[in-house]
């Protein structure tokens, strides 16, 4: 039910269109996929999603694993029917947010107990059970249970976390998901290249339609990040799609793709929309600043989306600045359909076999 395409490759820079067939409906890469921690993205309905023109959202294991709980989402028919949405759904595995809470967890061989953020209650998360919870969601998509360590880790904690990831790789491999699932594994490794190789090389064999690269963008220069993609790069299979979690800035997601990724995701462009700052192709701008006080023009001149079609920035930044809830709503709406024209105009440049002089203008006028 799971099939992966290649529709079109740049002559000249490899960078590439794809098709990844789900039983939830038909993703084209690259692709950026909306975050919904909570089974929702906040503040915004599944028709402006789908207005926006999403593929695909995220959840998070961790928080609906916490709150509501896997066993009342699987009573109310599975998180599509739950949140509203009937396109395929990313559940992140819950690795990321329990490395996230350093000073609250413990780590063994069996798993993570950890204490909950909302409470302060012990919990415990294995392979298992991350796959257990995953299951009774019932995304289309499943990650595997990881061990991400922080950008600083010295390589003898990056090695240890890397073989304990392949370890739980195994065990979340054997546990039987729903017949329209699909699990990814995921590649850590840290900054180390040769971390890196033997991590995309004992990762491979377990995936069967798509494959994740974790443990970037959590405090390390973007270059490093683009160095580590170039050194994956050679080593992922052809013949699936490649996502890097956690991005979701339009310089990584142009890079990135120039360097064989083809999907993201992120909370940036919806936090930073609560904040009052904008996503524009010459780079975010601060709307909530006294310069848009009297600016009269969309957020983006040539943008389509509801937010630039109806509202100034003045009028923006009026909402954000006496904290009505319309503002952040429509910078999310906004940012989030910024990002969906990228990747729109990402495919275009490849159709054309002109991607290298699409990321040599970007770079000229980016400012990041």
């Amino acid at each position: 039910m799971f099939k992966y395409e290649v529709i079109k490759e740049c002559k000249r820079s490899g960078a590439r269109i794809g098709r990844l067939t789900t039983p939830r409906g038909v993703i084209e890469t690259p692709v950026f996929m909306p975050v919904g921690t909570q089974a929702t993205v906040k503040a915004l309905t599944p028709d402006e999603l789908n207005e926006i023109g999403a593929q695909i959202i995220l959840s998070n294991t961790y928080h609906l694993f916490l709150r509501p709980g896997h066993d009342l989402i699987k009573r109310a028919g599975g998180l599509h029917k739950f949140c509203g949405w009937d396109k395929p759904i990313l559940t992140d595995s819950g690795g990321f947010q329990v490395f996230s809470l350093a000073s609250l967890r413990k780590i063994t061989e069996e798993g993570v107990e950890f204490n909950s953020h909302i409470d302060g209650a012990k919990k415990f998360l294995s392979p298992e059970i991350s796959m257990e919870v995953q299951r009774d969601l019932g995304s289309t998509i499943v990650m595997a249970f990881d061990e991400c360590t922080a950008a600083n880790a010295d390589k003898n904690k990056a090695e240890i976390a890397l073989e304990r990831t392949l370890r739980w790789l195994d065990r979340c491999s054997k546990y039987k998901l729903n017949e329209d699932q699909i699990l990814f594994p995921i590649i850590q490794g840290n900054v180390y290249d040769d971390l890196r190789i033997e991590s995309v090389k004992r990762t491979v064999p377990y995936a069967k339609c798509g494959i994740a690269i974790g443990g970037l963008s959590v405090g390390e220069e973007k270059s490093v990040m683009y160095h580590i993609l170039d050194v994956l790069y050679p080593f992922l299979p052809k013949n699936q799609p490649h996502y890097l979690m956690g991005v979701g800035s339009a310089d990584c997601i142009v890079e990135g793709v120039l360097r064989g990724v083809d999907m993201f995701d992120c909370v940036l462009p919806t936090r930073i929309a609560r904040n009052g700052t904008a996503m524009t192709m010459n780079g975010d701008i601060t709307v909530r600043n006294a310069t848009y006080k009297d600016d009269f023009r969309p957020i983006e001149d040539d943008c389509d989306c509801y937010c630039c079609k109806h509202f100034s920035r003045a009028y923006i930044r009026h909402l954000i600045n006496t904290d009505e809830i319309l503002g952040g709503r429509m910078l999310s709406v906004h940012n989030l359909r910024f990002l969906t024209r990228l990747t729109e105009k990402i495919k275009s440049a490849i159709n054309n076999d002109c991607y290298p002089e699409f990321v040599e203008e970007f770079r000229s006028k980016y400012n990041g």
